[in-house]
């Protein structure tokens, strides 16, 4: 086999890390101790002071605060996101890893792995907020018609016909449809969230709908994060309930979760 030869890239590598996102002001003493630090031009202490977290959160990705209809937008999604519940992979993950006698530490990032995934996952979320942009200006009813023309169904399981819209266990996804028709209602320019909720509803003759990541998808886009945030956005917002599934479970002994017995598992041979 040939050897490709090699060469140099002659990369000119920066002499600092720098960021837009945070100041840091060193000690007069210490010059590895902060003494204060700005957000995006804002003083850390007068943010502690006089604003919210959501207002921060915002501030933190955006470059900007929000106004009052954008942060009630973002909070009351977080309210709705705060738990994927204990029937999500992610979370389920969690309940095993804290009845398993995990160190507490790791009962976070194993569920996070597992909600980062395409299936109700945070990779969903990208892939549904690249969807919704490309797409929003488009008929929802003409686009149903022509993606159940075009679209194989799977021959079990849940089918999502495309990223963040689909079924859960065969049916509609409620929560997530009622959390969506809710942020909709509330004050403010919502196009994509609106365009969404008229595509739900074109699939709910075909028992799909709403799904977590393309409800998260669509405020995020119309609050303007880009899909490389909105991955890690929706873990963060999935985080508390995680977390508080798996500790729930980290005093208990093994026997507080199922054990498949052994007439549960198949196997097959090729």
């Amino acid at each position: 086999m040939e050897r490709k030869s090699e060469v140099r890239r002659n990369d000119l590598f920066v002499e600092r890390t720098a960021t837009n996102i945070w100041q840091e002001v060193a000690s007069p003493d210490n010059p590895y101790l902060t003494e204060s630090a700005r957000c995006h031009g804002y003083e850390l202490m007068e943010l502690v002071k006089k604003r919210s977290f959501v207002d921060v959160f915002y501030l933190m990705f955006r470059g900007e605060l929000p106004d009052a209809n954008e942060a009630v937008l973002l909070e009351q999604l977080m309210i709705g996101l705060i738990n994927p519940g204990p029937r999500h992979p992610a979370a389920r993950a969690a309940m095993n890893a804290g009845v398993g006698s995990s160190s507490v530490e790791h009962i976070l990032p194993i569920a996070l792995t597992i909600y980062g995934g395409e299936h109700l996952g945070a990779a969903e979320v990208v892939s549904a907020m690249k969807f919704l942009r490309k797409h929003r200006n488009q008929d929802p009813l003409l686009l149903v018609h022509k993606l159940f023309e075009e679209s194989v169904p799977p021959s079990e399981g849940d089918w999502h016909i495309v990223p963040g819209f689909g079924s859960r266990f065969g049916g509609v996804d409620g929560v997530a449809r009622k959390i969506a028709d809710h942020l909709n209602g509330l004050p403010g320019n919502h196009e994509t969230l609106t365009w969404g909720c008229r595509f739900a509803a074109a699939l709910n003759g075909h028992s799909q709908g709403w799904l977590a990541p393309a409800m998260a998808a669509a405020v995020f886009t119309d609050l303007g994060f880009s899909p490389r945030a909105g991955a890690g956005l929706f873990q963060l917002l999935g985080a508390p309930g995680l977390l508080a599934h798996g500790v729930e479970l980290a005093s208990k002994p093994i026997t507080a979760m199922p054990f498949l017995k052994d007439e549960n598992y198949v196997i097959t041979y090729e």
